[in-house]
C-alpha cells in the first residue's frame, strides 16, 4: 500500500522508531496504538499520542503489514542492471514529512558502482538534504544504505551526505514539483 492512510494499528511487538522531525531513536512498546499516516516505500509514518514517528519497513509485521521483500535481479546482472535497481530502491526512500522520494526531490547527486572482481559490487552514493539542519538526515542516509545493501551482489555501500552544491527546488523532478504544488 502506498500513499496516505489513517489506518489504526496496535503494535504486536516492540519496535525501534524515529521521532519526526528530531531524528532521535526510541522504542515504541508492544500494545502502543496509533494511526499509520503515510505508507511509502516500505517505511511508515505513524501518529502516536500527538507525535509522528518513522517505522522501518523491516518492522512492518509489528504494524500488521507484510514486510517488503528484497529486489530481484536478473541472472548475470550487468552493472547497468544493478544501477537501475539501485535507482529503483532509492525511489523507495521518502522524507517522512514530504510524500516525495529522495530521487524525485533531487537529493541524489552521485551513484557509482565498482565491481570488486568476485561477482560482488561496491556502491558509493552522494546525497544531500533539503535543508542542512534537517534532523532526519541520518535517518534518510541509513534508509538509502539499507535499501541498497539488500540488493543481491552488493557487498559494500557508502552513502555520503554532501552540501555542495546546495539543494534547491530546481533539482526536483517535474513530478515532485507537481506533487508538492510548486508547479
Amino acid at each position: 500500500m502506498f500513499g496516505h492512510t489513517n489506518e489504526p494499528f496496535a503494535l504486536s511487538r516492540d519496535v525501534t522508531a524515529v521521532i519526526i522531525p528530531a531524528g532521535e531513536e526510541l522504542i515504541l512498546r508492544e500494545g502502543t496504538s496509533g494511526f499509520i499516516t503515510q505508507a511509502l516505500g516500505g517505511s511508515f509514518t505513524v501518529y502516536v499520542e500527538g507525535n509522528l514517528f518513522r517505522v522501518s519497513g523491516i518492522d512492518a509485521d509489528a504494524l500488521g503489514r507484510d514486510p517488503v521483500p528484497p529486489p530481484i535481479i536478473p541472472n548475470n546482472a550487468t552493472d547497468a542492471d544493478i544501477e537501475a535497481v539501485i535507482w529503483d530502491q532509492l525511489k523507495t526512500c521518502y522524507d517522512p514529512e514530504i510524500p516525495v522520494d529522495i530521487v524525485n526531490l533531487g537529493l541524489i547527486y552521485r551513484c557509482e558502482i565498482t565491481a570488486l572482481g568476485n561477482g560482488e559490487r561496491s556502491v558509493d552514493v552522494d546525497m544531500t538534504l533539503t535543508a542542512p539542519g534537517c534532523g532526519m538526515g541520518d535517518i534518510l542516509v541509513a534508509d538509502a544504505r539499507e535499501k541498497i545493501s539488500i540488493i543481491p551482489t552488493i557487498s559494500d555501500v557508502n552513502v555520503e551526505l554532501v552540501f555542495d552544491p546546495p539543494w534547491n527546488t530546481s533539482l526536483m523532478s517535474d513530478e515532485a514539483r507537481l506533487q508538492t504544488g510548486m508547479m
